[in-house]
């Protein structure tokens, strides 16, 4: 290829995705698109291990209501198929560097309170209406309102509360923030490593990466993020080999989380995509039909408000909004998003929708949907190589959340804290997400607090209606059980 040709590709490159116009490059799209993956890749082994079990007869096992298992390698292979198809088409359809996955939070709530009460497929269909009635409200324009509807500083809010969010999941991750076990006599309900202190080599490891990451971030180095990872993960590999410290496999407290640093016996496998279209309605005959709609309803209300959070969050971190906070093609990109739920249960991966992750790529520089495409492929690419990438463990990706995460923080400075009756709804949104460990519930409590304290401060007129609606569909959410109850 001339130097000739290859200049004009990257031209339309350029052109295509609007890199240079978004104050990027090719080199630093590509960085961030793998720098996403690494961080995010630990869903295609986590998520297998939510939805699927090795056998029906492991203690823990994931059962439906007739006994039945979703096989591990199977749920893996549909993992990363559905996240790298809806990753790829995010990047060319929107132009955003926000990836695609199984969302956690909904695959436990389908494996431990939806599968139990019904068949596999039947749950999965679930997952897919749920996709459809997210999809419906897209198409009639109710979600990108609902979206515009946000004032700044709830939506500045979110952005910050996601960054305390992804920084307390790569501490607890990183087994450097722990619970306190139930039979320790205490009701502080988190303490640093174990008893105290690090106590581990894996949480070793995340600290010194951690150390490392900083400082090349701080110093400015191009790649900071990734070769921080990339360096975590050679010295997990030396320290592995050295002290056998083994996986954790939820038993030992200082073994490895996810992901085992050793060189693997094999790094090919073909994948198992039987799932692929394993899924029915059925549901409805199976259980009562208002209690498929609710469980439906409560899929719906944190699908679609995480997917609106992670969106304000990510595109105020990549400089994407305008001075109203408003994203170009959000359409598009919800468009996708409730796409990628319809895919995830079709698949039986659960619902998939744009992870709170992507903002490590985004820290490394990408503005595009190019990143997003590289991070496509790998997902797809990592069907074929599982035991390749199983090598990086979390403690070394973790890293990166707590590193991305004090980024994200930054935005608080948008939030006029002199004005309670704008400091406590921002805040309660702030802390109810890494609190509860749910963007959504986060979300539901800053706007429910702003609509009461507008209301009772005069103040109503200046709430939009779409605010008022929202926040009543949240007060449903969080009284669900008992509605059940009450129904049922």
């Amino acid at each position: 290829m001339s130097d000739v040709t290859a200049q004009q590709q990257r031209s339309r490159l350029d052109r295509f995705f609007r890199i240079s116009e978004r104050g990027s490059t090719v080199g630093r799209e590509v960085r961030g698109g793998l720098v996403t993956f690494v961080t995010m890749g630990y869903i295609i082994v986590l998520n297998p291990l939510i939805l699927g079990s090795y056998s029906a007869d492991d203690p823990g096992a994931a059962k439906d209501a007739t006994g039945a298992i979703l096989p591990v390698d199977q749920v893996t292979a549909v993992t990363a198929l559905v996240a790298g198809v809806m990753t790829i088409l995010m990047g060319i359809v929107a132009n955003y560097p926000f990836a695609i996955a199984a969302g956690l939070g909904i695959n436990t709530l389908v494996a431990v309170s939806i599968a139990p009460q019904m068949t596999w497929p039947a749950a999965m269909g679930l997952v897919v209406v749920n996709g459809i009635v997210v999809m419906l409200l897209v198409v009639t324009g109710v979600r990108t309102m609902v979206f515009n509807a946000v004032p700044q500083h709830l939506k500045a809010s979110i952005a910050v509360g996601i960054g305390l969010f992804i920084a307390l999941v790569g501490l607890v991750d990183a087994g450097f923030v722990r619970r306190v076990p139930d039979a320790a006599g205490t009701t502080v309900p988190v303490q640093l490593g174990i008893d105290g202190s690090i106590a581990s080599w894996p949480t070793f490891v995340f600290v010194v990466t951690l150390i490392l990451m900083g400082v090349l971030v701080a110093k400015g180095v191009k790649g900071a993020i990734l070769i921080g990872v990339l360096g975590g993960t050679v010295l997990s590999i030396v320290i592995e080999a050295i002290v056998k410290a083994g996986p954790s496999q939820g038993v030992d407290p200082k073994g490895w989380n996810l992901g085992y640093p050793a060189l693997p016996d094999s790094v090919f496998d073909l994948p198992d995509l039987s799932l692929v279209g394993a899924f029915n309605f059925d549901a409805w005959v199976q259980v009562p039909a208002i209690t498929a709609a609710l469980l439906v309803f409560t899929l719906v209300l944190t699908d679609f408000f995480d997917t609106i959070g992670t969106m304000t969050g990510l595109g105020h971190e990549a400089r994407l909004v305008d001075e109203k906070g408003r994203l170009p093609n959000v359409g598009k990109g919800l468009f996708i998003d409730s796409a990628s739920a319809i895919a995830g249960g079709a698949a039986s991966a659960s619902s998939n929708t744009i992870f709170v992750e992507s903002a490590s790529g985004i820290g490394e520089g990408a503005r595009t949907g190019l990143a997003n495409v590289v991070t496509g492929l790998l997902f797809l690419a990592a069907m074929f190589f599982t035991p390749l990438y199983q090598a990086v463990p979390i403690e070394a990706a973790a890293a990166a959340l707590v590193v991305v995460g004090a980024m994200m923080v930054r935005q608080i400075a948008e939030i006029d804290f002199k004005d309670f009756s704008v400091a406590l709804p921002a805040f309660l949104t702030i802390v109810v997400m890494p609190f509860t460990y749910s963007i959504s519930n986060g979300i539901g409590a800053g706007f429910i607090s702003y609509v009461l304290i507008q209301t009772v401060t005069g103040k109503a007129r200046q709430v939009h209606p779409l605010m008022w609606v929202t926040s009543a569909a949240f007060v449903v959410y969080f009284a669900i059980e008992p509605i059940q109850q009450v129904i049922g």
